[in-house]
């Protein structure tokens, strides 16, 4: 089967940083579903792994997590599908990645496709539609429904990918105020039109930003990129007693600024589940029929934003470049090989 890999942590730019190669078809086993790929995105942690975990000596490594395709075979264990069923899902970390015609992937971690959309279009939002969902309502602990009326939630970094569905989530199924942030005309109008009550410049202070559309502090921050450049500004601006959830990875923080306001830090992670094989694992399953069902009634719309053509090395890289600048806006989709 075709495939993009790589053998070693390369630039982008080296012409060996993402392969085209052929691989041997894998065979589903126990709960596994082989799925044809048929589409795929990429995420900021496609970009991590390739720059930062080297294959076996001698060996490529596969990544890509985020796809959307048909089940072309079940292992003796799967009751959740059956040949010919339409799924996407967002992977494991611990196995070979969805760049490759053919995949496997746990049933407990895979939905059912929103009908709504084309393959592309469904490859856009798993692994940000679950790392948005977890981190609303899992660490966060937003109540569904009006019971956060009157508090706002802060999504640092609005325009990208995990941001572009929370702000979704966090308008049409709860009663928070939701504020965005974005640095672009396009960007700030891009967050508008998900749903934001209100965009604000993450190039300026937070607090100043919040202080200067006369806004209250507010109850909850979801902060997905550059958390260490908008550390001091996010103790500052959140409500005593407020909840703080991060996705990303900064170097240092003094998590002692919250103290005084008693305020509690949450991490989210969208791999623990199928990492661990935790208890709950077939909690994502269930998480991703929830959101196709949201797209299907028309209140969540598919991030993608471009579709860079067919899924090879060469496409690859320039979306890998494009994440890596840090200018990216929504998704990313690549589809067939």
């Amino acid at each position: 089967m075709k495939a993009i890999a790589y053998r070693h942590n390369l630039p982008i730019t080296d012409a060996d940083a993402l392969l085209d190669v052929d691989l041997p078809a894998p065979q589903a086993l126990g709960r596994d579903l082989l799925v044809e790929v048929r589409a795929i995105s990429v995420n900021p942690v496609d970009v991590k792994i390739r720059t930062g975990v080297a294959p076996a000596e001698g060996e490529m490594k596969v990544i890509g997590w985020d796809a959307a395709g048909v089940v072309k075979a079940v292992g003796p264990d799967v009751t959740l599908f059956r040949p010919g069923d339409a799924v996407w899902y967002a992977g494991s970390l611990t196995r070979p990645g969805t760049n490759s015609e053919l995949h496997l992937v746990d049933e407990r971690i895979a939905g059912r496709k929103p009908e709504r959309l084309d393959f592309a279009q469904a490859a856009a939002l798993p692994l940000t539609a679950i790392t948005a969902w977890e981190l609303l309502f899992d660490r966060l602990g937003v109540p569904r429904g009006a019971g956060a009326a009157g508090q706002a939630l802060l999504v640092v970094g609005a325009a990208g990918g995990v941001g572009s569905i929370l702000v979704q989530l966090a308008r049409q199924l709860t009663g928070l105020t939701v504020i965005g942030t974005a640095s672009r005309p396009d960007t700030a109008q891009w967050v508008c039109d998900l749903g934001a009550h209100h965009v604000i410049d993450h190039t300026q202070p937070l607090d100043q930003e919040l202080a200067r559309l006369g806004l209250p502090p507010v109850h909850y921050v979801a902060s997905l990129n550059q958390t260490a450049q908008h550390w001091n500004a996010i103790a500052e601006l959140v409500a005593p007693q407020g909840k703080v959830a991060l996705i990303d990875d900064p170097a240092a923080i003094d998590v002692r600024l919250l103290k005084r306001k008693s305020v509690s830090l949450h991490w989210e992670f969208m791999f623990t589940r199928s990492m661990f094989g935790t208890p709950d694992m077939q909690q994502q399953h269930q998480l991703l029929n929830d959101v196709a069902q949201l797209v299907d009634t028309g209140l969540i719309k598919s991030t993608l934003s471009e579709r860079y053509g067919k899924i090879n090395a060469a496409n690859l890289k320039r979306a890998h470049a494009l994440i890596e600048s840090n200018r990216a806006m929504g998704k990313i989709v690549l589809e067939g090989f």
